[in-house]
């Protein structure tokens, strides 16, 4: 099948939106080297409208991605370093009072952004966690009373370090669930860190990606082109029950206390479908729920203590799961 013709419709743009935004792997790799798993999660999850929560341990380029990203596809991103002295405000904004008027008026926190970097967002105490969950779900912020709606392209990219635990607040369930995908940073490969020396060496500097050729590729109506390309594309009823099939064996797996929630199930169904059409189809195959099965649904389930002292892993036991649930011919 031809990647630029699809039921979507307008197929040129369609076409021209999913060349943009397969164009960003090669922008962002100017200044990120070898994370082209966790480039493809984001702009999925962009496509879904989702969230994103990246694991890695501290050095292995977490908040460059984000930045690359922002810059390569022309969209305003800020950028908070969660601490234990954070309040909500100093996120969602608040009432200023204004002495030349005797009024107060609403001064907007950093929320209010498309992609938002929340690094280290385990450092600080649920109190301020949960002041991004209104944002994360609803995408508004009610201050004193009064909703106010984020931008229509907003997505929270937030980080945090899987070996560091002393003074950390682990995120509930609750708002683990909230985010759409958890990619996992690995460390690169000895090549792939050779050629991180050597562009340092050869005067590359993270905090200039302008100075790196780092230039927008896409835009917001290329990702509203491809929203509406992704929500045209077909999914047949053997495909969802192989998805319903697949987070109803999480919850009677043995090794977990905590399966999938029917919200996962739709989370699944949604990177599915984003990745079929970045892959240039216009219906879902069983393949591509096994591609972002992983991401999807790793912080959704929750190991039993037995389980995880042998040394089990979520990924390991949806891993067993995907080879032993049917899958649709």
């Amino acid at each position: 099948m031809d990647p630029t013709t699809d039921n979507a419709g307008n197929t040129g743009d369609q076409g021209a939106a999913r060349a943009s935004l397969e164009a960003l792997r090669a922008e962002i790799a100017k200044a990120v080297v070898g994370q082209d798993p966790a480039v493809t999660g984001l702009v999925v999850a962009l496509l879904c409208r989702g969230h994103v929560l990246l694991e890695g341990v501290p050095g292995v380029a977490k908040t460059l991605l984000v930045r690359t990203l922002a810059s390569a596809l022309e969209l305003d991103t800020k950028r908070v370093q969660f601490t234990p002295d954070l309040m909500p405000s100093d996120v969602t904004g608040s009432l200023v009072y204004d002495t030349r008027t005797a009024e107060f008026s609403f001064q907007p926190g950093p929320v209010f952004t498309n992609l938002l970097l929340a690094d280290e967002i385990n450092r600080t105490p649920p109190k301020t966690q949960s002041s991004l969950l209104e944002a994360m779900e609803e995408r508004q912020v009610t201050v004193d009373g009064t909703p106010r709606p984020l931008p229509e392209t907003f997505l929270v990219a937030a980080t945090q370090n899987p070996v560091e635990y002393e003074g950390t607040y682990p995120l509930p369930e609750a708002q683990l669930d909230r985010f759409l995908l958890k990619l996992t940073i690995p460390l690169p490969s000895r090549q792939d860190e050779i050629d991180v020396l050597t562009r340092h060496a050869e005067g590359f500097n993270p905090r200039d990606l302008h100075a790196a050729g780092v230039r927008p590729v896409a835009g917001p109506a290329d990702l509203e082109a491809a929203r509406a390309a992704v929500a045209k594309t077909a999914i047949s009823p053997e495909i969802t029950a192989y998805v319903v099939d697949i987070c109803r064996a999480t919850r009677e797996s043995p090794s977990l206390s905590l399966g999938v929630s029917p919200r996962g199930a739709t989370a699944l169904l949604a990177t599915a479908r984003a990745w079929a059409w970045l892959t240039g189809r216009d219906y879902v195959i069983p393949d591509d729920v096994k591609a972002l099965a992983l991401p999807t649904l790793r912080h959704r389930v929750q190991l039993r203590p037995e389980a995880e002292m042998e040394g089990v892993t979520a990924d390991s036991v949806i891993n067993a799961i995907l080879a032993h649930v049917p899958v649709p011919r």
